[in-house]
């Protein structure tokens, strides 16, 4: 008999990815995605997975998701908003999947996508992170602080269970489902028309400041086969990095997705973007990949 798998953010940027690696997995026997949007599976042709609708808020709904599972998988995690508003969502949500899995009794894995955000930007962090170092946060990154404490919180809620817990670290995510990296780049603020005339006219452009800091990225399809392992293979349970090898350039990231990079100094872009960040028109991004005094 194979495995029952529950999701959380199914269709979210390694939702989708994820999903359609379990369905791939010969061991997976059935696959629960929850979210608030109904979606239809067979359209991304998916013959495994079915759709229950819910939110991860909801207790009752976390509840029933997981007691019909093995494995449970928890991707979903908004980087977008305030630090309140995400800080509701992101670790009460965690909280109720971590205790609801615990109490179900039924999974005996749980597969929890954090971060490398989570060891925080510090300077005396290692150039080579590697599990062992603590994942420590950082206050003035919400979206780093949040998944750090996202971590201190599963551990304290299974350590007395006898679940196996994976907690998997992935670098900043690429690829044509990763929108939020899309997104957060300074070039995807302005209108679509002026992006449009853009590349008819070069010198109409986004700018964006390249502190020359080398940024490490991971495809989602590579990020989606690590959970895949972590909630079917025989490995064991505990923390995992995950990240391509080699580095790009901010200068890389803008050319790729229409930009018009420009190097500056570290400190001014540093500078700059804690004060464009303060604007009130300016959309809000936690994920903290434009920081510029310690790269990921």
């Amino acid at each position: 008999m194979g495995v029952a798998v529950a999701v959380t953010g199914p269709t979210g940027d390694i939702g989708i990815s994820e999903v359609t690696a379990l369905e791939r997995e010969p061991a997976v026997a059935s696959i629960v995605g929850m979210a608030r949007r109904p979606f239809d599976p067979a359209i991304y042709g998916w013959s495994k997975t079915t759709y229950q609708r819910g939110n991860i808020l909801d207790r009752d709904a976390v509840d029933a998701l997981v007691a019909q599972a093995d494995v449970v998988v928890h991707l979903a995690f908004i980087k977008l908003g305030s630090r309140a508003e995400s800080a509701q969502v992101n670790l009460q949500s965690a909280r109720n999947v971590f205790e609801a899995t615990v109490a179900a009794r039924r999974p005996r894995r749980l597969v929890y996508t954090s971060s490398v955000a989570a060891y925080g930007y510090h300077s005396d962090n290692p150039a080579a992170i590697t599990e062992d170092v603590p994942a420590r946060g950082s206050p003035e990154h919400y979206y780093s602080e949040q998944k750090a404490q996202s971590e201190a919180e599963l551990a304290k809620i299974t350590e007395d269970s006898l679940l196996q817990v994976f907690v998997l670290r992935p670098c900043i995510v690429a690829g044509p489902h990763a929108y939020s990296l899309a997104e957060a780049m300074p070039c995807r603020q302005v209108p679509a028309p002026v992006r449009a005339l853009s590349r008819v006219v070069p010198m109409l452009k986004p700018i964006v400041p390249d502190p020359g800091v080398p940024v490490q990225l991971v495809h989602h399809d590579d990020v989606a086969a690590a959970i895949a392992l972590a909630a079917t293979a025989p490995v064991p349970a505990g923390a995992y990095n995950i990240a391509a090898d080699g580095v790009v350039t901010i200068t890389d990231m803008a050319r790729a997705l229409g930009g018009r990079p420009v190097r500056v100094p570290a400190a001014a872009a540093s500078v700059a973007s804690a004060a464009i960040s303060r604007l009130p028109l300016v959309p809000r991004c936690s994920n903290g990949f434009m920081r510029c005094d310690n790269p990921w």
